[in-house]
């Protein structure tokens, strides 16, 4: 079934996306979001794609409820590499549409949701620790996983992403302002103690019905930040601020000077 509404999830590293993802689904009526572009070739071979158009069509099967609603996730550390891939399949090869042009021709009447995190701190954090620890969500009645190693606190590491996320960010909002786009604008710490009741505002923002007594599936995912985490951004904050003092700086994206390889970044 092709959507009849579309809306996409505009996102930076661990921001909230899956938890947004969640309450969404839970309703039962808003789509089911998932992030497919990032490692595409692989959801692709899973599903016995035949090409990218196909996987683009198999995408839209996954992530529709029945009411034709469509959501799916993008963030901007692979949003070119997107698009490149899409301009190569038979309905663009021949042109040279936007991105907005491209987006909006796939996913019939297109929303966007814009979803950030205040604390650029602990989301850095969270970012650096996920990196290590290759542990992305934890939900309930997964079993614990076990570590190889404890991850280790990195300020050069911590740093850099928080640079990073508001490099992000900038593209976003530049994307935005460049084609006259107004997101629903949802702020993870503002979310997170209203759940449902952000959803419920992103269906009305999206006009799609749903009854009064709407219930909600079951919550699943559980808070990862911990005691570490904790540690963690109150030694980079003290950090932070000691080089301040000794008026100690870097360049935003320089790593040329450090002592580890920045990793690819999901």
């Amino acid at each position: 079934m092709e959507p009849r509404v579309s809306y996409l999830i505009c996102a930076t590293p661990r921001c909230g996306g899956y938890l947004l993802f969640e309450a969404l689904e839970n309703t039962g009526l808003a789509g089911n979001p998932g992030e497919y572009f990032w490692e595409d070739e692989r959801w692709a071979k899973e599903w016995g794609a035949t090409d990218y158009t196909d996987f683009l069509s198999k995408v839209k099967e996954k992530s529709t409820t029945p009411n034709g609603v469509f959501g799916t996730k993008l963030m901007w550390g692979y949003f070119e590499k997107f698009i490149n891939k899409v301009l190569q399949i038979p309905q663009f090869r021949d042109r040279n549409p936007s991105p907005h042009t491209v987006l909006n021709e796939l996913f019939p009447n297109l929303n966007y949701i814009w979803i950030m995190r205040r604390d650029k701190m602990r989301q850095a954090v969270s970012l650096w620790k996920g990196l290590q620890t290759l542990i992305w969500w934890k939900r309930t009645g997964d079993p614990t996983p076990e570590l190889e190693k404890e991850p280790a606190y990195n300020f050069e590491a911590i740093d850099y992403f928080v640079q990073e996320i508001v490099f992000h960010e900038a593209a976003w909002q530049s994307y935005f302002t460049q084609y006259n786009i107004t997101p629903f604008t949802v702020i993870y710490e503002d979310f997170v103690p209203s759940y449902e009741g952000t959803a419920l505002r992103i269906m009305d923002w999206l006009e799609i019905s749903y009854p009064e007594d709407l219930a909600f599936g079951a919550r699943r995912l559980q808070k990862q930040a911990d005691s570490v985490s904790d540690e963690w951004v109150q030694q980079y904050r003290a950090d932070k601020q000691k080089r301040k003092s000794d008026n100690q700086t870097h360049s935003p994206f320089s790593i040329t000077s450090w002592d580890f390889k920045i990793p690819n970044i999901p």
